[in-house]
């Protein structure tokens, strides 16, 4: 008779090799996709895109057991509040960037302005 050890175990192998497998099949088809130029540009990029979502599904399900063990709230809670803080992070650092690329780039006045200063010497 097995144990109930034994059992649990061998499910988690079995879940860790079908992850695996998972994670493996989404990287080559992304993979033969780009090199073969199997779709145009736009639904290549749409592909990959879906093909990068179900595979954070696959990380997440499978690996981490995000979801698959008896009480998940708490984890579930912590894994959305990480997100959430890391895109506030990622989104206002690519809004300070933009900001400062739009307020310090030189515009035509400024350059009229520059070359009108400089002609009047010291």
């Amino acid at each position: 008779m097995k144990d109930s050890r034994d059992v649990n175990q061998q499910r988690t192998l079995r879940l860790y090799a079908l992850g695996f497998a998972w994670s493996i099949a989404l990287t080559l088809g992304a993979y033969v996709a780009v090199v073969n130029q199997l779709l145009g540009r736009r639904e290549l990029i749409i592909y990959i895109m879906v093909l990068a979502l179900i595979q954070v599904w696959v990380q997440l399900y499978f690996f981490l057991h995000l979801g698959s063990e008896a009480k998940p709230q708490w984890n579930v809670w912590t894994f959305l509040f990480m997100t959430l803080i890391l895109l506030i992070i990622v989104i206002g650092s690519l809004w300070i960037m933009h900001n400062l690329n739009y307020n310090m780039m030189p515009s035509h006045e400024t350059d009229e302005y520059m070359l009108k200063e400089s002609n009047k010497g010291f």
